[in-house]
């Protein structure tokens, strides 16, 4: 008898040991490259309400789908529309773990101090980008503008992508465009809203009309080969929770839940 109760003492210190460990290992955590600010403050308070550890990394809009297509290990993922479906056809993360996190808006900026022009209608934008002498968003190839894909889709829309080509400047980035609006370079910049998030340089107009410029969602997913699975809900939870909320309005972008 005493053997047997010794055997289970051990098992279960054994088992409380994995338990111990397991809470303590780092999950690993990918964000597609925006609101980079906002989410790394929003997994600190996570971080400090839970006890547990977060490896974050932000690759970029290509990179975010990729890490996940291509089975590379994370606990979860966060990626931008439209890459949710290859994520999910991929079968590399739990079924029904898609979490809507938060909506990103793409957004016109001028130089500090420069008339803002009207945005408000689909007709009115159309004006202004026709009447602009020059226009500055990011480049839409290469997987680091993920805002330039939305304004060209937006031009399309607008029916006028080849009128505004010649005093376009496709830019390596939000950033980039943005200095190009606060220097002058560039009459308008555009950019997610969250892009423009701490920049003094610039004025920033507003957001673009939903007909033209629908928001683009920020998707969470669980891996199916997660270590802890739990901790890894644990986080979407939170992520998707009201006191969350106040954090993603701070940096520019608009809870999804």
């Amino acid at each position: 008898m005493k053997r047997l109760r010794s055997g289970l003492v051990a098992v279960v210190c054994v088992l409380a040991a994995a338990t111990a460990a397991l809470a303590q290992e780092a999950l690993s955590v990918t964000i597609v490259g925006r609101g980079d600010d906002g989410f790394k403050e929003l997994i600190a308070q996570f971080e400090k309400k839970t006890g547990r550890k977060v490896a974050l990394r932000f690759p970029n809009f290509i990179e975010s789908r990729d890490t996940i297509v291509k089975g590379e290990p994370f606990d979860v993922g966060i990626v931008e529309f439209p890459h949710d479906a290859d994520v999910i056809a991929s079968g590399n993360v739990v079924p029904g773990s898609a979490t809507l996190i938060a909506n990103g808006w793409m957004a016109v900026a001028v130089k500090k101090g420069a008339p803002k022009p009207d945005i408000s209608t689909p007709s009115a934008v159309k004006r202004m980008l026709l009447n602009a002498k020059s226009i500055a968003y990011p480049d839409p190839e290469g997987g680091t503008g993920a805002s330039g894909v939305n304004v060209i889709m937006m031009l399309r829309r607008l029916g006028i992508e080849d009128a505004v080509k010649s005093k376009t400047t496709l830019t390596r980035g939000g950033g980039r465009a943005m200095a190009m609006a606060a220097s002058g370079e560039a009459e308008i910049g555009m950019t997610y809203y969250i892009g423009m998030y701490g920049n003094d340089k610039i004025d920033i107009v507003g957001t673009l009309p939903a007909q033209i410029a629908p928001p683009t969602p920020l998707i969470g997913f669980i891996s199916s080969k997660s270590k802890n699975p739990a901790a890894a809900k644990e986080l979407l939870t939170f992520l998707t929770s009201p006191e969350a909320s106040a954090t993603y309005k701070k940096y520019l972008l608009e809870p999804a839940y």
